[in-house]
């Protein structure tokens, strides 16, 4: 089976263009999952659904983890063996028609627009990577690409005329990106100066690291990390983050959701329909704020 893992993990990088961080937790789950084989006695080619009811009782009892964690691992799991039911290595997925338990649900986490110019004024754009980690955090934002996405952009996917950037998101399906005129001016900058200062193996990817290769998602991770650790902001700072900002704050300020799908690069709605339950404190706040007989004054109502 580990081998089947292994060209499982190259399928995914290079013909379903996965991220580094979803490949990698992908990996994790199935390896988990061979060792539970191997203690009990079991053939991945001849599961049975008795086995995998098992298998969840022993990923919730017996090493804890979260139904989140749970529900990931059924989807590696239903993924790997379609993989192999395609490749012919066996004669059906046992995951297929197997539901996970019930999502914990959590609402995305977001930066206030002040906390964003806290973050976004920390680099020092007289230096290569300031202008490098300036352009990641006003690209991150103002595009709401994923960090795997982030990393693949290249200089040629890049229109400067009409501000937009050619994404390869998951499942190797295009979009165009828009970005706006702050995002421009410091993409300008970082072309002319830091670009060619960090550039020196002439590569086409627009983020590269100390040793002038191509940036990771996990060098990413590491840049914002050092970025929060510089402000006073007492929050975690990932990736994820800044795309959760971008969304929030689209349809805080009127934006549609099915638009807000269509520049996320979610194939279905409902995976954007978690930006509506933040949104609504907001338009409740807007309510009370704005709406004339939202509130009552203590004279307004005599008899």
């Amino acid at each position: 089976m580990k081998k089947n893992i292994e060209q499982f993990m190259d399928f995914l990088k290079y013909q379903r263009n996965y991220s580094d961080y979803t490949i990698t937790s992908y990996k994790d789950d199935l390896e988990i999952y061979n060792k539970y084989l191997i203690l009990n006695g079991l053939d991945y080619k001849s599961i049975e659904y008795s086995d995998i009811r098992y298998y969840l009782k022993y990923l919730k009892e017996q090493r804890g983890e979260k139904n989140s964690s749970i529900c990931r691992n059924l989807s590696a799991l239903r993924t790997f063996y379609n993989y192999l039911l395609t490749s012919n290595i066996t004669k059906t997925n046992p995951f297929v028609y197997v539901n996970g338990p019930k999502k914990e649900k959590r609402l995305p986490r977001y930066f206030e627009y002040n906390e964003l110019e806290e973050l976004f004024n920390q680099p020092d754009l007289k230096t290569p990577f300031g202008q490098r980690n300036r352009l990641i955090l006003e690209m991150l934002y103002a595009t709401g690409v994923r960090v795997g996405e982030l990393v693949n952009i290249k200089v040629k996917d890049i229109n400067q005329t009409e501000k937009t950037i050619l994404i390869l998101g998951k499942g190797n399906k295009e979009r165009m990106a828009h970005y706006g005129e702050y995002a421009a001016e410091i993409l300008n900058l970082y072309l002319q100066d830091g670009y060619k200062k960090l550039n020196k193996n002439k590569l086409d990817y627009l983020f590269l690291n100390n040793k002038h290769t191509k940036l990771t998602e996990r060098g990413v991770r590491d840049i914002l990390d050092s970025i929060i650790k510089q402000t006073n902001l007492n929050k975690h700072i990932s990736p994820h983050m800044l795309r959760h900002s971008f969304a929030t704050h689209l349809l805080n300020e009127g934006c549609d959701i099915l638009s807000v799908q269509n520049l996320l690069g979610h194939s279905s709605i409902s995976a954007t329909g978690i930006y509506t339950h933040v949104t609504t404190d907001h338009l409740k706040s807007v309510y009370y704020d704005r709406f004339p007989r939202a509130k009552m004054h203590s004279d307004d109502f005599k008899h």
